[in-house]
């Protein structure tokens, strides 16, 4: 089924609104892209206008924010070990935004939003 940002047919009571029209082409949404950790792959897309999106679908680094030295690393992502977005993406190795990462320097929580800006930068927690 087509996934839309449209609002349901029915109501939370169960109820149905009167005024629903059908689904729309331009209504339509993507699927999650679900980044995960493994070895850098990325897809683009075509979007309005013309403008391209790059998608970031496996990635084993991170540009890592350290706030004492007030400096960016690479660094290497070992495992995730926290998503506050949902439990079961720490099992499957899936990046979100506020993710927390285990990377080679230590802890750090992810401040973009890998699947729609095609990258991973973190903050150093530790």
């Amino acid at each position: 089924m087509a996934q839309t940002s449209r609002r349901p047919k029915r109501k939370v009571s169960g109820g149905r609104y009167h005024d629903f029209k059908k689904k729309r082409a331009n209504q339509s949404r993507r699927r999650p892209t679900l980044t995960k950790v493994g070895e850098k792959k990325k897809s683009t897309l075509r979007e309005m206008g013309g403008s391209r999106k790059t998608l970031l679908l496996e990635c084993n680094v991170a540009n890592v924010y350290n706030p004492k030295e007030k400096k960016y690393v690479i660094a290497k992502i070992k495992t995730i070990t926290d998503n506050t977005a949902n439990r079961h993406f720490v099992r499957r190795n899936i990046l979100t935004k506020g993710a927390i990462i285990e990377t080679d320097i230590g802890k750090a929580k992810v401040t973009s939003r890998p699947g729609q800006e095609g990258t991973v930068n973190a903050v150093l927690v530790q």
